[in-house]
């Protein structure tokens, strides 16, 4: 009887042990702005960080014992992709006990994320020596449908040209238009894809590219209205610049006339005597 009494005790003590040992309370989720992108963006994200432990968590900072990042997964969770970049993930942070912390990434930037298909993404917490690991997140990456393309050549870069396509897709049950860039010949570089708005395919979508390196985009994003999307494409870099409405040139006629009806007041009716019909 002493004997079952002491091995009790002893058992009670382990678990004890064992639950004062346990890691202490963080939690960690990944929120992604769109179930699906085009090849080639940055696919972005918000993670939001809780911490519900007596602890300080710290990651990025030189003394920072703590880790935050994402794992991302392919093919159904079979296959973990590698890193492509050592940057951070997210912006470093401090967060104290009970606090909580909301931070910006683009898994784009980190992961080779150019063959369409699902992919799975898990955010990790690294801290104590315990890992705290977040739901998956699951999107996927499509190809687009192709509307047309342009090829600009640099005359000051021999062997070089970039080729740009339009595309469009679904997003949110409204098509959008998307611009591509692809280097050729002296390099092979992909650019990052820009979703540039909503579409209506009522008018095709014209791509133009200057001497100058500007790429003019105008696309038809409402019955009277277009978007003029600008770009600076230069040998090393490509860069988005402005995006600007511009109305149809055949309705902004009737729409000035309206205005300036509006602003007098209308059309006023005839006054006529009531016995009068003509």
């Amino acid at each position: 009887m002493k004997k079952l009494f002491a091995s009790m005790l002893a058992a009670i003590a382990a678990s004890c042990a064992a639950f004062a040992d346990e890691p202490v309370e963080i939690t960690v989720q990944l929120r992604l702005d769109e179930h699906s992108y085009v090849t080639g963006e940055r696919v972005r994200g918000v993670i939001d960080v809780r911490n519900l432990s007596p602890d300080k968590i710290s990651t990025g900072y030189s003394n920072s014992k703590d880790s935050l990042f994402i794992e991302v997964f392919r093919d159904g969770g079979s296959v973990q992709l590698d890193r492509t970049s050592k940057k951070p993930q997210t912006a470093r942070f401090v967060l104290e006990s009970n606090q909580g912390q909301k931070l910006e990434t683009f898994l784009g930037d980190g992961y080779d994320l150019t063959i369409p298909g699902r992919y799975l993404a898990r955010p990790v917490v690294v801290h104590g020596g315990h890992r705290f690991e977040g739901a998956y997140a699951s999107f996927d990456i499509v190809p687009g449908m192709a509307i047309s393309s342009a090829l600009q050549m640099f005359s000051n870069r021999k062997g070089l040209s970039r080729e740009f396509s339009l595309l469009h897709w679904s997003r949110k049950g409204t098509e959008h238009l998307f611009v591509t860039a692809t280097d050729k010949g002296a390099s092979s570089k992909k650019w990052v894809t820009t979703d540039i708005g909503p579409l209506m395919r009522i008018t095709k979508p014209s791509i133009s590219i200057l001497p100058s390196g500007e790429v003019v985009v105008i696309h038809r994003n409402g019955p009277d209205s277009y978007v003029r999307s600008l770009f600076w494409s230069l040998p090393d870099a490509l860069e988005f610049r402005s995006r600007e409405m511009i109305l149809d040139p055949e309705t902004a006629g009737q729409r000035r006339m309206q205005e300036m009806m509006d602003a007098s007041g209308g059309v006023q009716a005839e006054e006529r005597p009531w016995w009068k019909f003509w």
